[in-house]
């Protein structure tokens, strides 16, 4: 077992003169490399902070991954499920438009006196000219399909929080086992100082900091349970859950998405939702435009009918045609509307393409260089920073080294591991954001392989 001490990790630190941000308690990804031996000396029960499983069942549940979070987050997202029914509800509109004018059933009297009275009925039937009907129907059909893209879009977006939220339960749970690690180290540290303290081998000042430093450990192990159960809850959120089926995800945070190549990705930007959704605006509004020209068109009524005379005793057929003269309202406000607006959607069609080009050549940018910084990290970093703790505090157990160079070496390995998750961490963001700005599933291994 390693035995030195653990200062809590405060905003910032000083080593040799230069500053130093600290970052949270991050996970003990080197468990393995060190034989497990930060998590000798944890207690069997829950650490401080931890809630205690509730059941056996619990414990053994399924493990979800990322697939199966991103199936369910589809199925019983509200978002989804109410833009679902919206998309239903267009159908509405749809059939509306494929439909024809009622005809209209007419009854007239005239003269109340019996004996010359006479009584009409009539049946108008409208008859639309100018394709009306027809403008009128893919007006609505390009309706039908803007929902349908708004749809898609939304999912795009739910997938890719999804995915965020997933690792960051991944990356809390790394932080928690830190802190976990982190504490029964701390302990172990405060037990050895007390041991040199009672040989008068060291001050009882290096005591006193010792035990500060554990209560703060344990200060940080409480925070890290805390932010591993927000990021379930968010997490189980974003499935419409308020419940947590289940507690064990697959997968490491470690598992780094792949760095796909702007050239790659520059020719999926045309259909990616976002200028997908601008271009079947730009088609409705050229339907709404061809639905107002065909106004302008005045439509026929046809009437037919009979007559009847008291005074005659005779019926006579009545036939007539009534169009209205287009003088003053000749639609030209609502063409002109119309047409402005086909005009603006136009430009948001081009405005869209030029921000998601930005957009995706930010987040491809943000990725590589988040990658880069975790591999460097990994490789350089971590290793050295481990090799100088572990030196430290082996010289300070056989006593070539004082408590305050155990502190500043332990301060500066759990930083660089901090900064390792918390990288990992952005590194998983900038690939979601990608996939929501292109669409589910549209990147090979940047989401969907991430197991």
């Amino acid at each position: 077992m390693f035995k030195g001490t653990y200062l809590q990790e405060m905003p910032h630190a000083w080593r040799g003169g230069r500053k130093i941000k600290l970052a949270a308690g991050a996970a003990a990804i080197w468990l393995s490399a060190s034989g497990g031996a930060f998590s000798q000396g944890l207690p069997p029960g829950p650490a401080v902070g931890e809630r205690a499983p509730q059941s056996a069942a619990a414990a053994a549940a399924e493990p979800l991954s990322l697939a199966k979070a991103i199936e369910l987050a589809l199925e019983g997202n509200p978002e989804v499920a109410a833009a679902k029914r919206q998309w239903e509800a267009t159908e509405g509109q749809v059939l509306q438009g494929r439909s024809r004018p009622n005809p209209e059933l007419a009854y007239s009297l005239e003269d109340t006196r019996s004996k010359t009275r006479t009584q009409s009925w009539q049946l108008n039937l409208p008859v639309e000219l100018g394709g009306k009907r027809a403008a009128r129907t893919k007006a609505a059909e390009k309706t039908r399909e803007q929902a349908q893209a708004q749809l898609a879009e939304l999912q795009a977006t739910v997938r890719a929080n999804v995915a965020a939220a997933y690792f960051d339960v991944l990356t809390a749970q790394e932080r928690l086992v830190l802190a976990r690690d982190s504490a029964a180290l701390a302990k172990s540290s405060t037990d050895t100082v007390s041991k040199r303290v009672a040989a008068g081998k060291v001050s009882p000042v290096e005591e006193s900091k010792a035990r500060v430093a554990e209560a703060g450990v344990r200060v940080e192990l409480a925070q890290a349970a805390s932010e591993q159960r927000n990021a379930l809850s968010r997490l189980f959120a974003l499935l419409g859950r308020i419940d947590a089926p289940y507690t064990v995800l697959e997968g490491k945070a470690e598992n780094l998405p792949s760095v796909p190549s702007l050239a790659d990705l520059q020719p999926l930007i045309s259909s990616a939702p976002g200028v997908v959704l601008a271009r079947i605006e730009v088609d409705r509004r050229k339907a709404l435009t061809a639905l107002e020209q065909s106004k302008r068109v005045p439509d026929v009524t046809v009437s037919v009918g009979m007559q009847r005379s008291n005074e005659t005793q005779r019926n006579v057929l009545l036939f007539g045609v009534s169009v209205p003269l287009p003088i003053f309202d000749r639609n030209q406000g609502n063409l002109l509307e119309a047409l402005k607006l086909e005009d603006k959607a136009r430009d948001e069609l081009q405005a869209a393409s030029v921000r998601l080009h930005s957009e995706v050549a930010q987040g491809q940018e943000r990725l590589s260089t988040i990658t880069a910084e975790v591999q460097s990290l990994q490789q350089d970093v971590l290793p050295g920073a481990k090799s100088a703790y572990d030196a430290a505090t082996i010289g300070f157990e056989n006593g070539k080294f004082n408590f305050l160079e155990v502190l500043d070496a332990q301060r500066t390995y759990f930083t660089a591991k901090s900064q390792y998750l918390k990288a990992l961490g952005e590194a998983h963001r900038a690939a979601a954001d990608i996939d929501r700005l292109l669409g589910a599933s549209m990147v090979p291994g940047l989401i969907a392989t991430q197991h």
